[in-house]
């Protein structure tokens, strides 16, 4: 830490320039993956020293220290937030971190010192995971104009316990419907109209890096027009029963001349 101090008193009196990078990196990241932040360097040399710093809620701490090729990882902090999670590659000084989680967004400083100080900055916004959308039937009364069309079926996507993500329906690659939120630990619903026995939908719940997708099965939902009254309209259901019931009829009329002409020719032959 000393050498750290005597570089930084150089620096301030002009002996040591600095090179600063403008741009912060942005890094989007789901719970429980690993990130590494590269530092550039193609070779860490004898005399050149690396820090690295974690910055949260207008708190900095020294995370990684290089000097002299000695490593040193202060990770036990208040919280332990970053115990066991950190590890540095020897020849290039990058730093990854594994098993990442909310704890750990934030912005990470990096200072290579030799001639001069190198800076380059990071910002990394861990999310929850994702959970599969669900999609199941949308059980309400059927209105006078949904019943005389007879060709809808009723939905709703539903995702449970979200923040910052937008819930979508999908038709093919069309977007037909979507909302977002911003809000912490909610559950989502969309509702979507759609045609009997076509399973070209889908229901996606995304962040701006990934997203999970739900596709619809119409045979576990919707099944067929013809035995789904609340599904695909009352009037085609009644039209569909109607012609069944006049198809059974003609079987039974059928059946029963064929039994009276059968016993008309039998007392023919017997007469």
């Amino acid at each position: 830490m000393v050498y750290t101090f005597i570089c930084f008193c150089l620096w301030l009196l002009g002996g040591v320039s600095g090179v600063y990078t403008d741009e912060t990196e942005m890094i989007s990241v789901m719970e429980g993956d690993t990130v590494t932040l590269h530092t550039g360097v193609t070779e860490i040399q004898r005399d050149e020293q690396i820090l690295w710093t974690f910055r949260h809620n207008n708190s900095e701490t020294h995370i990684v220290e290089i000097y002299k090729r000695i490593i040193s990882i202060y990770d036990s902090g208040k919280k332990e937030r970053f115990r066991g999670r950190l590890k540095i590659d020897e020849k290039t000084g990058s730093l990854t971190i594994t098993n990442i989680n909310t704890l750990h967004s934030g912005l990470y400083k990096l200072q290579v010192i030799n001639e001069r100080i190198e800076h380059k900055t990071f910002n990394i916004a861990v999310y929850g995971l994702l959970t599969v959308p669900v999609i199941s039937d949308l059980l309400q009364n059927p209105s006078v104009s949904e019943r005389s069309s007879g060709q809808k079926c009723s939905l709703v996507c539903s995702v449970l316990n979200v923040s910052d993500v937008t819930l979508s329906w999908y038709k093919g690659i069309s977007v037909l419907s979507s909302i977002s939120v911003s809000d912490l630990s909610i559950s989502l619903s969309l509702p979507l109209e759609i045609q009997c026995l076509d399973d070209s939908y889908s229901c996606v719940v995304s962040y701006s890096f990934t997203n999970r997708t739900t596709h619809l099965n119409n045979t576990d939902l919707c099944h067929t027009c013809s035995d789904s009254v609340h599904c695909c309209g009352f009037s085609e259901a009644v039209i569909r029963l109607v012609i069944s019931a006049l198809v059974g009829v003609a079987t039974v009329a059928v059946l029963v001349y064929d039994i009276k002409s059968g016993s008309i020719q039998y007392d023919r032959t017997r007469g």
